[in-house]
């Protein structure tokens, strides 16, 4: 099963493995002992178009199996993994190798022929015109985190300041409202199995989707930046409309500190200034990560720092929880929460140790309070190993992976909402615009949060939040016990959050400071349309 497709209920006989186990499978050779045992298999995906050419997996399902293997999406599409594909998939995995320098020479030719066209002004923004959306990551199954509610949030509002949006996408984006127009875009199987190379081919796919879903200039081009893309450059260049990058931080930076360095990490760093320096519009999410782009030579003027933001119709303090209470045995206890996607960024491991050492303060506390950590991710084994060992181990729920559409109901199961964020490895400031930052104040919980950079300029202590040092797990663990222990305190910090996130940052907002910075840019553009009412 591929991640963000729900486990199905097995059928008699039937076994059902997570991907990420059934990889560990592949990897640590424990599928040799399962060879040849059961009647047939099938590689569950979201969308077959987004399965690509997983040949490794396919071919140990092809070993573990001894009838029919296929590929099948959630709407019950198959593809057959026969033996001629198969042999197919093994051939193209053989020779690409040796067609490597073509597509990097390919990719060199599509650079210089951006970078020496002329840099031409576009033509003046007609708002009443359809935006056109790229969401360009070559990942999938994603069905919950910031990326996701970022993309939702702006694609859901921008029809109330411009025309009807249209979305180009790799991937379903959750919480998409009706009346977007969805077009996906499906990846090449071609270098399927090298880390980067795929999405240096997608660029051809987006300027051929763009081609066909594109039947008359857009109002102007957003993108959304991920790794290797130059597509929106190109589509916003032929149609001479504003090009608008959503960026949120340096691939190359990422992948040092958060992953692995790129292979390519040369002609990564090109792409990446390429697009900085292209833009129109340049939207961060905070002054640090605005300083940063700057820092690189771009224009101030074309960067604007614009937050993350929130639904505060979907995120709201009414929102029954009993259910989820009820099916998680939470009934009658003071809840701690967290959710994320668990990146080395979030902080999930000091929540831990924070916990842990308030269960070793007071062990009387775990008889009513409970931690529940909500999402799935990298650093959540870790996360799960601190508790273990701890006395805490009894009074913490692990939910796994949470669709987006039920994270609200999530939130409000808990009392006290902790965004225990870390400082960046390396020294330099935390460039991050906590989405789930926005979602507790929106749901008008008592916060506990890291005074760190943009979170302790979003947040008051004592009046929106209890803020403490990054990684300081005493002043965690203090802070959540303040909060345990006084509901008055968090109901008047969880009102003033509420009324400042309603206020300050709704995603309806976030959108109409990027239109109307853009209509500035453009000089004389007719007005932003005026919101819809809700």
């Amino acid at each position: 099963m591929r991640p963000g497709v729900p486990l199905p209920a097995p059928l008699s006989g039937e076994l059902v493995v997570p991907f990420d186990e059934f990889v560990s499978w592949v990897r640590h050779g424990t599928v040799l002992a399962h060879l040849g045992r059961h009647a047939e298999g099938r590689l569950l995906v979201h969308r077959l178009e987004q399965a690509g050419r997983p040949l490794p997996l396919a071919l140990a399902l092809r070993a573990i199996s001894r009838g029919r293997v296929a590929v099948e999406d959630v709407l019950g599409r198959r593809r057959e993994l026969t033996a001629r594909l198969l042999a197919r998939w093994t051939a193209q995995l053989a020779t690409e190798p040796l067609r490597v320098s073509a597509l990097l020479r390919h990719v060199e030719r599509a650079l210089v022929a951006i970078e020496a066209a002329p840099r031409r002004p576009a033509d003046a923004i007609n708002l009443a015109a359809s935006p056109l959306y790229l969401r360009t990551d070559l990942s999938f199954g994603v069905r919950a985190g910031g990326s996701v509610a970022h993309t939702a949030g702006v694609v859901n509002e921008l029809d109330r300041f411009t025309g009807p949006v249209t979305l180009l996408t790799t991937d379903d984006i959750p919480t998409l409202k009706p009346s977007v127009r969805v077009e996906h875009v499906a990846p090449q199987e071609a270098f399927w199995n090298f880390k980067e190379l795929p999405t240096l081919l997608l660029n051809d796919a987006f300027d051929a989707a763009a081609s066909r879903a594109v039947s008359e200039p857009p109002a102007f081009v957003y993108q959304r930046y991920s790794l290797n893309n130059y597509a929106g450059i190109r589509i916003a260049r032929r149609y001479r409309v504003p090009f608008v990058l959503e960026y949120n931080g340096s691939e190359i930076w990422m992948g040092r500190h958060w992953g692995r360095a790129l292979r390519h990490e040369g002609l990564s760093q090109r792409i990446e200034q390429l697009n900085l320096s292209s833009a129109d519009l340049i939207v961060v999410v905070s002054k640090a990560m605005g300083d940063e782009v700057t820092g690189r030579g771009i224009d101030a003027g074309s960067v604007l720092v614009n937050p993350n933001g929130v639904d505060p119709d979907r995120y709201r303090p009414e929102i029954d929880s009993s259910a989820v209470r009820e099916r998680l045995g939470l009934r009658g206890c003071v809840v701690v929460g967290f959710i994320g996607t668990f990146g080395p960024w979030h902080g999930a491991e000091p929540l831990a140790r924070a916990f842990a050492k308030l269960a070793d303060d007071d062990p009387g506390c775990t008889g009513r309070v409970r931690l529940l950590m909500i999402g799935d991710g990298a650093r959540l084994a870790e996360a799960r190993r601190i508790l273990a060992e701890s006395r805490a181990r009894d009074a913490v729920v692990f939910t796994g992976l949470v669709a987006q559409e039920e994270g609200p109901a999530y939130l409000a199961a808990c009392d006290v909402l902790v965004s225990p964020h870390v400082p960046n490895p390396d020294g330099t400031l935390f460039f991050g615009s906590p989405t789930k930052l926005f979602e507790y104040m929106a749901m008008g919980k008592g916060i506990v949060a890291s005074n760190l950079e943009q979170i302790g300029e979003v947040l008051e202590h004592g009046r929106t939040a209890w803020l403490v040092p990054p990684n300081d797990v005493g002043a965690l663990a203090d802070a959540i016990r303040r909060l345990v222990a006084d509901p008055d305190l968090r109901t008047a910090l969880g009102a003033a959050a509420r009324h400042e996130a309603v206020s300050r940052y709704t995603w309806r907002e976030h959108t109409r400071r990027t239109v109307d910075r853009l209509r500035e840019l453009a000089g004389g553009a007719s007005p932003t349309k005026r919101p819809t009412p809700a």
